[in-house]
């Protein structure tokens, strides 16, 4: 925190509002805060009791040194919110919890990871792999843990941030050390009007980058590979590529499985393909990004090679959970929409493929090239019978199973009896979740407490 006691006023009363309102208080500095949202106000209340609950149009503008805007709060497009429009009215800085906390925390370093896919494993593996090799880290940001509430660490250690465009939105001079861009697709355009303002968010990770530091750049979509050849005319910053799916020059990508390190005078080499955790070229690619910002942070590629072996991936991300009687299962209800189960049909064969629940737009006819790589097809909830139709068209065989449960029993039964090799019970719904779950996770545990029960012979058909 900064040493002089500041007046600041906290917009966004979440968990990172939270994190940050306490903090703040903690370090003696003078804090009103406000959420518009009534049960957000009661949640804040009770969590951060010495901190007054003040309506915006109330704050002492002309007293305060910063705004801190919790980073879902519409800082531009469509419009700006009140506060921020308060604040720029009144000359008051606008500021983030990852600003207020780097600046405090200025010598160590940050490593921070940003893109449209891959960002949670690729901040995960990191961690993973610094933990494993014995340096002092802490992983947070967009990720699980509040920046506010990561622990204070020696010169030495190191912070790793996953960051969201709308985070990197709030950063006016936050210098990343080693700044990862993984990829571009089209998201959160209504926040950026535009995909050039999406990019230009994205891009502002480099934006306060020194002399000596490195940026780690994704080569496997042509945005991405635009932003590289800008950084490469930057003086003074190492720019790194990295791929999923082809050669980089003189940077880390992966081929066939094989991941292979062409910084030095000869290539290093190590087979990705028996990792269950990072299975698929995106995959690969998040496995490229983190052994790039591992190397040059001085870990032995040996040493990440081996922590890279005992990764075991995100809750609901392609999620390997183990075989039974030679049937493997794998939890992706993350995937939501069609494009994100399209990554899960490319990965594997022989597919028994449980999908459904409340429909995206476009549905799942962008999925039709992987069709050839399902077994059979067990759709469930709302979505059933719209997905029923698209299959029956592209001569797919199919279930009306309707909830989890049925699909579950069907499912690894059929596997089980077609003896196919590397046969895969693969829940990704490419639907949300909303008919018959709470969110993706509540879907996702569900089929990991049917796994286990199939696993220790105990499961019994509800129904």
């Amino acid at each position: 925190m900064v040493k002089q006691p500041q007046h600041y006023a906290m917009f966004g009363l979440g968990k990172t509002g939270q994190a940050t309102a306490r903090a703040l208080a903690k370090a003696g500095h003078d804090v009103v805060a406000w959420d518009d949202g009534q049960a957000s106000r009661e949640a804040f209340a009770a969590a951060v009791p010495n901190v007054t609950l003040v309506a915006v149009e109330d704050w002492p503008w002309k007293r305060l040194d910063a705004l801190v805007l919790s980073p879902g709060v519409p800082l531009h497009f469509p419009q700006p919110h009140r506060s921020a429009a308060f604040a720029r009215a009144n000359g008051v800085r606008i500021t983030s919890d990852v600003e207020l906390f780097c600046d405090a925390h200025a010598s160590s370093r940050v490593i921070g990871i940003t893109g449209t896919n891959g960002k949670s494993t690729t901040t995960t593996l990191i961690g993973h792999i610094f933990a494993a090799a014995q340096k002092p880290c802490a992983v947070g940001g967009n990720l699980g843990t509040p920046v506010m509430d990561l622990p204070a660490l020696h010169a030495d250690g190191s912070y790793i941030f996953e960051l969201s465009s709308y985070q990197l939105d709030l950063c006016d001079h936050t210098r990343v050390h080693t700044a990862v861009l993984l990829n571009f697709s089209p998201d959160h355009l209504d926040r950026h009007c535009s995909m050039a303002g999406y990019i230009a968010a994205k891009k502002r990770i480099f934006a306060h980058q020194q002399s000596g530091d490195t940026a780690i750049i994704g080569m496997d979509d042509a945005d991405a590979c635009a932003v590289y050849d800008d950084m490469r005319a930057r003086a003074g910053i190492r720019t790194l590529a990295i791929s999923g799916c082809k050669p980089c020059a003189g940077g880390v990508y992966v081929q066939e499985g094989m991941l292979i390190d062409d910084t030095g005078d000869a290539p290093i080499r190590f087979d990705l393909r028996a990792i269950k955790a990072l299975q698929g070229e995106h995959n690969w690619q998040n496995a490229a990004a983190a052994y790039a910002a591992c190397v040059i942070h001085s870990i032995a590629p040996q040493e990440i090679y081996a922590a890279m072996q005992s990764f075991a991936g995100l809750d609901h991300r392609m999620q390997w959970l183990g075989e039974i009687s030679g049937v493997q299962f794998v939890n992706d209800s993350k995937a939501t929409n069609a494009d994100a189960a399209e990554k899960a049909l490319k990965t594997y064969d022989h597919i028994f493929w449980i999908a459904g629940g409340v429909a995206k737009e476009g549905g799942i006819a962008s999925l039709t090239p992987y069709f050839s790589k399902i077994a059979h097809a067990y759709v469930i909830g709302e979505a059933a019978p719209d997905m029923a139709a698209v299959l029956a068209q592209k001569q797919v065989t199919y279930t009306c199973s309707q909830t989890l449960d049925h699909a579950m029993t069907a499912a690894f039964h059929d596997a089980k009896q077609s003896k196919l090799p590397g046969a895969c019970v693969l829940l990704s719904p490419a639907c949300a979740s909303f008919d018959q779950y709470p969110n993706f996770e509540a879907r996702g545990a569900h089929f990991m407490r049917l796994f286990a029960a199939l696993k220790e012979g105990s499961y019994v058909h509800a129904g």
